[in-house]
């Protein structure tokens, strides 16, 4: 009998410790395309072995963009799939889930979320983007650089009325690319956290005038309208704020943070919000006095809350922003988009401990601690669309959060656009045009891919508009060695190194950038090395004081290379809830 009721006891603890362990799954900034959606004048281009024809934006167009839009859709399943494969069933999306918010888009998100919803149990649940919606109400949009017959571009827009005359004639119309607001984009992902559901504990939004303790669905749904959560932004104007609290599972709170704020222009419309959380803290104050009341509550009633938005609460550039800057120029590297102080602070003194987001297509880690218990863990999820794609696990325990970085490797179908690529290529030198480098095309897999993607985008967009030209040439053009004795002045020296230079020097920093230490599996080991070193005689030899342009130069570009060397752990990786302190779980990072 003894050991019977010793085995019960460890049976029932047991089950109270799995009981008390959550696993979310967290996806951001997919920037899905409905390849195959029905266009109403646009037939699209016929895909080998495919029953409907493709329609696609250009490869040209891809290259010059920080994200895919294309091969998206194919990597969302796959993703969803190996998720479903490990047995999780909480799944986050911290906005841009689309690449504007067209209806057609986000059908076809609501379309593929509710067949893996009913197929294996997921319950997902969504916060908002700056492409998801553009606007608080529905605006004309389309794309350009479609891809048409022959490999030529396509414009297709929702509405052609306010495009030039001249123009008009060679455009199609597709009403549902236009850039749907709240009202749709709300009521077609409703299942998805942004409405409450008889199962969930609990759910209420920053409007919501009931509480905790005398809860029911019935008043949920009642308040849940979208009349009942708005906010003034001026004395003849309210838009929608979506966001919401849930208890999906008993004990576990995710708090989805719409961090979009829309300010009106003198002339009409909104201006972006992409800013982020810089701009929503001003706008949206009715936002952060219900989340402090949120955090309270979730201590109270020992709730283990989560917060996820899609916009950084910390400096997501290993707190480098004031030299990239300095090295860069204002209005370079998306540096307005690096979050104020204030808004960790805030967040954190408010009682928010874990914060996801995504927005900027990196993979990073970031935290402040103000004393006294009051810290912020803000955790970037990488895209799916962009280098290295990914997507974050959080494990909860119970005083201890891990995380853990899915790098996405292979996608099935991820090459079936290939041939209407070199379609494309093909008319463009036809054309007399200069074509993209082709060798994309010789992918083995997705991450290859988003890796030709990167090193594209880097010579194409980031080196022609931000670098200063005439220190990219001097800096492509050194040896490693040549680098080193420019810091040490001494030509004499043995130190050996590999075979590289300041070229691929660069493209590294921007891999490093993206995906922090998951870049280092496509770095040579000796050449991160060299890396070090490098950077290690530079700190014994100051080149800040050099009166040469480019030497100075230099030190700042490997000043800001050493921070993003040596960053919080970002791959795997665990977290004390009561001291706020990040470990690293495995030895490469």
């Amino acid at each position: 009998m003894k050991r019977i009721s010793l085995l019960l006891m460890f049976m029932c603890s047991l089950i109270t410790a799995q009981n008390n362990t959550h696993k979310i799954a967290f996806v951001a900034d997919i920037h899905l395309l409905d390849i195959y959606a029905d266009y109403e004048n646009f037939e699209g281009l016929p895909v080998s072995g495919q029953p409907k024809k493709a329609k696609i934006r250009t490869m040209n167009a891809q290259l010059h963009s920080t994200r895919l839009f294309n091969e998206n859709y194919f990597v969302l399943q796959a993703v969803l799939d190996d998720i479903a494969q490990r047995g999780i069933k909480l799944v986050a999306f911290p906005g841009d889930y689309t690449d504007d918010g067209q209806p057609l888009n986000i059908e076809g998100l609501a379309k593929i979320l509710k067949k893996y919803e009913q197929k294996y149990g997921i319950s997902f649940f969504i916060t908002t983007g700056n492409h998801d919606p553009v606007a608080p109400y529905s605006t004309a949009g389309g794309k350009r650089d479609f891809l048409g017959e022959k490999g030529q571009e396509q414009a297709i827009f929702s509405a052609i009325s306010f495009l030039p005359a001249e123009e008009q004639k060679s455009i199609l119309k597709e009403p549902k690319l236009e850039k749907a607001g709240y009202k749709f984009i709300l009521n077609s992902l409703s299942d998805f956290g942004f409405f409450p559901k008889q199962e969930y504990n609990y759910w209420e939004t920053p409007f919501s005038s009931y509480h905790y303790q005398d809860y029911s669905f019935k008043k949920a749904e009642k308040e849940a309208t979208l009349v009942h959560r708005t906010y003034p932004i001026n004395d003849s104007l309210e838009i929608p704020d979506a966001s919401y609290l849930v208890e999906p599972v008993k004990g576990l709170w995710l708090l989805a943070i719409d961090g979009n704020s829309y300010i009106p222009r003198k002339n009409g419309g909104f201006g972006s919000a992409s800013i982020g959380y810089n701009q929503t803290i001003d706008h949206k104050k009715h936002l952060f006095d219900w989340i402090k009341k949120v955090a309270q509550n979730a201590k109270k009633l020992n709730k283990k809350l989560i917060a996820f938005s899609h916009y950084p609460a910390v400096d997501f550039n290993e707190d480098a922003s004031p030299q990239l800057e300095d090295f860069l120029g204002k209005n370079k590297w998306q540096l307005e988009r690096v979050p104020e102080e204030r808004i960790a602070k805030t967040l954190a003194e408010a009682g928010v401990k874990l914060h996801f987001a995504g927005h900027m297509h990196i993979n990073d880690t970031g935290k402040r601690d103000y004393g006294n218990g009051h810290f912020l863990v803000n955790i970037q999820t990488p895209s799916l669309a962009a280098y290295i794609p990914g997507y974050k696990i959080l494990k909860l325990d119970k005083n201890t959060a891990e995380v853990e970085t899915i790098a996405i490797t292979e996608v099935p179908r991820f090459d079936e656009l290939f041939p209407l690529y070199k379609m494309e290529h093909d008319h463009l030198e036809k054309s007399g045009k200069k074509p993209w480098n082709i060798d994309i095309l010789n992918s083995k897999n997705y991450h290859d891919f988003t890796e030709y993607h990167l090193e594209n985008l880097v010579d194409l967009r980031f080196l022609p508009n931000d670098w200063d030209p005439e220190f990219k040439t001097y800096l492509s053009e050194l040896s490693a060695k040549e680098l080193y004795t420019t810091i040490t002045k001494n030509h004499q020296i043995e130190t050996k190194f590999s075979a590289w230079t300041g070229k691929d020097m660069i493209l590294d920093f921007y891999k490093i950038r993206n995906a922090d230490k998951l870049a280092f599996r496509d770095i040579p080991a000796e050449r991160l090395a060299d890396y070090k070193k490098i950077i290690e005689a530079e700190k014994e030899h100051p080149l800040s004081r050099s009166q040469n342009k480019n030497t100075q130069k230099l030190s700042q570009f490997l000043g800001i290379f050493d921070k993003f060397l040596n960053g919080l752990p970002a791959n795997h990786f665990s977290i004390d809830l009561e001291t706020g302190e990040v470990f690293s779980i495995n030895s490469k990072q």
